[in-house]
């Protein structure tokens, strides 16, 4: 409700600010809307199904149709904004509520389930509540650094250069729709649960490709390891996995302090 009310209100402002005429003023506030709730479900299903989350792809998306109706450029970098801000928010509570869920389904069958499900489903919105002043508290103390050292993922130099073009450029719309059938077939081929599609549009976004060389050693590592050691590899991985992003956490934690 209130991430709703926020996109109208964001909508609202970006649209006054471009001088939008009233009926151009309300199509645009409701295609925001629509937008908003959309993403929503979207990011927020893929991740439970999958853990990765198309927060950015799907903004792209409905950043194109914004350009192919013809709402000014202001209203749509708001749009993009507001989206891929909320968007990853949305991808991490969907991971938050399955793991939880994995957590407490242990004792499914204790008579008194319903309410100890409840006590576990509050404590992760405290969980969250905290989570949320803790990283608004770092963007406030370092969002200046970021800037200033260039650090900008590499999807934001994609949504200004689309904006930038618009429609404008033939080739521009061509380049999507020609792009987006690859990445449609690979998306259907993988499922749900594999998110195929949106893994090639990640690793075209890295810029060091030997990330991808690392990833790919990695899968294939996972291959040996599970037939190796059957069905407990799965909990072994998954605590190295643990463990490898904990300590990516803190050498960017460190490196942020030093």
């Amino acid at each position: 409700m209130l991430f709703g009310v926020g996109a109208v209100l964001t909508s609202l402002f970006a649209g006054l600010y471009a001088d939008l005429s009233v009926a151009g003023l309300i199509c645009w506030i409701l295609f925001a809307a629509v937008a908003a709730f959309a993403h929503e479900l979207v990011v927020g299903l893929a991740a439970m199904h999958s853990g990765w989350f198309p927060a950015f792809a799907v903004t792209l998306i409905f950043m194109v149709i914004g350009l192919a109706a013809g709402f000014p450029q202001v209203p749509m970098v708001v749009l993009v904004g507001y989206r891929a801000a909320t968007g990853p928010a949305f991808a991490d509570m969907g991971y938050d509520l399955k793991a939880g869920w994995v957590l407490r389904k242990v004792h499914s069958r204790h008579p008194d389930y319903a309410r100890y499900e409840l006590d576990g489903r509050r404590q992760q919105y405290f969980s969250a509540i905290v989570g949320f002043v803790v990283g608004l508290l770092l963007v406030v103390l370092l969002w200046r650094s970021y800037f200033e050292d260039g650090l900008l993922p590499p999807v934001a130099t994609v949504y200004a250069d689309t904006i930038r073009a618009g429609l404008s450029d033939p080739g521009t719309i061509s380049t999507i729709l020609l792009w987006a059938i690859p990445g449609a077939v690979l998306q259907a081929l993988g499922g749900p649960k594999r998110q195929m599609g949106l893994l090639l549009a990640t690793g075209l976004l890295i810029s060091s490709p030997y990330a991808c060389w690392l990833v790919f050693a990695a899968l294939l590592v996972r291959v040996v390891y599970r037939k190796d050691r059957g069905p407990r590899a799965d909990a072994d991985l998954a605590l190295v996995g643990a463990g490898i992003i904990a300590g990516d956490a803190l050498a960017s934690v460190g490196r942020i302090v030093r």
